[in-house]
């Protein structure tokens, strides 16, 4: 169910997205209020659910991981026994940034991030090791044209 939000919590959400290492004066000043109702609004959008946490961003090419592949999942295999041991391998690969189960004809796709094409092979041979895949399609990324955490208020 969807949290009502006024304007208010809408420009400190956006300023939080564009920046969560301001200090609560700087989130104050550009929203147009006071620290201590910023704060305020702050902690209750966390009680609420809506802010789950705060974190960092990092550049993946900064950091040698300069390929990023999305996955195509096809499977023949749907009983809960399999998704299970499925999603268990995902979550502990830490190349697999999203996961997401698809309506269609493709039952997953997933975003991975790797250093090269040598390394996403590592992780292919791992995954079909831990679990059994009917068919697996991977699409090399050839430039990221918009990526963004920011979602619109």
């Amino acid at each position: 169910m969807a949290v009502r939000l006024d304007e208010m919590d809408r420009k400190i959400l956006t300023e939080l997205q564009e920046d969560a290492g301001q200090s609560l004066d700087e989130i104050a000043r550009k929203v147009g209020s006071s620290k201590t109702p910023v704060w305020n609004r702050i902690r209750k959008l966390k009680e609420l659910g809506v802010i789950t946490r705060q974190t960092v961003i990092l550049d993946a090419e900064a950091l040698g991981l300069e390929a990023c592949f999305f996955v195509l999942i096809r499977t023949s295999e749907h009983e809960a026994g399999w998704q299970k041991k499925f999603l268990q391998a995902l979550r502990q690969r830490p190349e697999v940034l999203e996961a997401h189960r698809l309506a269609g004809d493709i039952d997953y796709i997933l975003k991975v991030r790797v250093a090269n094409a040598r390394a996403y092979d590592t992780f292919y041979q791992a995954l079909i090791s831990e679990v059994r895949i009917y068919n697996v399609t991977a699409l090399l990324s050839m430039e990221e044209i918009k990526s963004t955490t920011l979602l619109p208020l």
